[in-house]
């Protein structure tokens, strides 16, 4: 009786035989738990297999799993340019928006500063203009044009005379001799206005000296002359527009405001001195340039020796530049000939012979060609 009652399996148990591996579930259970038991029932079988095919899959998805990485890598490179072009769209729709705006703002301020912006695109569109034209005549020679060059002249002196009347309460013409002009709240943009004005203005008074030496008759002043009276007058200009600004800045860093006391003057003084320490430095440099230019237009400079006429009819007795007979002809080291005056303006721009491109001069003579420096000089 109580081995039968040992052995009586209980409902929901587990029986498991110890000589075996099968495990037996009891079926049997209440008939209100019926659908519950067999809903647990499912659930654990499903789980239980859904384990076991996962731990059989799992070598595969091991092995699987380096290729894998590879499509987020490329996702992730492919992030990179995708996100620059939402910036660049972002930009885009910004400035669509803003259009309008930018637009308006621009016509207000052309608008407001309508004088001086036609100011500034007329003295540059001069400066292009006649610095063009005065090549032109130097490369011609003796066949340049008096009329033009007098033209020149007198388009200079009008635009000169024409921009200071304009402004004449201003007194911008004391910024040639290194005064301050009379202009009322010298601010800094009053100052770089002012400044780059006087800049244009030396140089159209230096381009008006140019387009007198080409006035002279060649008998003054020959060709070879020419080039360094050009070249002279030139370097003096570019003197010029370095001191000219020296006053006008200086004046600006050393004021200041009652309110700023002693360390606003102390401070305004020491930015002076530092800009005149910059400024002597770099006239000291311009103007080792310049003695070397006064010392050419003084001494001269010849390149090579006069050929004989042996050597000329050898070389065919004709200019290979400017394939006409022989004027002053000159021996380069090379000893290929060529007329003094074409073979100056060669060297004016290169340093070897023009056949055999052998290196004849260290220096290239730059100004001869009447050309103006471009660079504006506004500090």
């Amino acid at each position: 009786m109580t081995e039968l009652l040992t052995r009586t399996p209980v409902p929901g148990a587990v029986a498991a035989n110890p000589d075996s591996s099968e495990v037996r579930v009891n079926m049997s259970g209440a008939p209100g738990d019926s659908s519950g038991g067999a809903s647990s029932r499912r659930s654990r079988v499903n789980s239980h297999s859904h384990s076991h095919s996962h731990g059989h899959s799992r070598p595969q998805h091991h092995s699987n799993s380096e290729p894998e990485l590879d499509p987020t890598d490329s996702d992730l490179d492919s992030g990179e340019p995708s996100a620059s072009l939402s910036e660049l769209r972002c930009l885009f729709r910004w400035l669509q928006k803003s259009l309008p705006f930018l637009i308006i703002l621009c016509a207000k301020l052309v608008i407001q500063h309508a004088l001086g912006l036609a100011v500034g695109i007329g003295l540059f569109t001069t400066f292009l203009y006649v610095n063009k034209n005065i090549q032109t005549q130097v490369f011609l020679q003796d066949r340049h044009s008096k009329l033009q060059c007098l033209w020149l002249l007198l388009f200079l002196i009008s635009s000169t005379l024409l921009l200071y009347y304009t402004f004449v309460t201003e007194t911008l013409y004391h910024c040639l001799i290194f005064f301050t002009p009379t202009i009322e709240a010298l601010g800094f943009w009053e100052i770089l206005w002012a400044v780059g004005i006087t800049n244009f203005i030396i140089k159209f008074l230096f381009m008006g000296i140019k387009c007198l030496i080409l006035l002279l008759p060649s008998s003054l002043v020959t060709y070879r002359a020419q080039g360094r009276w050009l070249m002279l007058t030139e370097e003096l200009g570019q003197v010029h527009q370095a001191i000219a600004p020296l006053p006008l800045w200086f004046r600006y860093l050393v004021t200041y405001q009652e309110t700023d006391g002693a360390p606003g003057l102390t401070l305004g003084v020491l930015l002076a001195l530092v800009y005149l320490i910059l400024k002597l430095l770099g006239l000291y440099g311009q103007c080792a340039s310049f003695l070397k230019t006064v010392r050419i237009f003084l001494i001269g400079e010849h390149t090579g020796t006069a050929a004989t006429r042996s050597q000329c009819s050898e070389a065919g007795d004709v200019c290979p530049i400017c394939q006409g007979d022989y004027r002053e002809p000159r021996a380069l080291l090379c000893q290929h000939i060529f007329c003094d005056e074409c073979i100056a303006l060669w060297f004016n721009r290169e340093k070897s012979c023009p056949l055999c491109r052998t290196v004849i001069t260290e220096k290239v003579y730059k100004w001869r060609d009447g050309a103006t420096s471009p660079h504006l000089q506004i500090y």
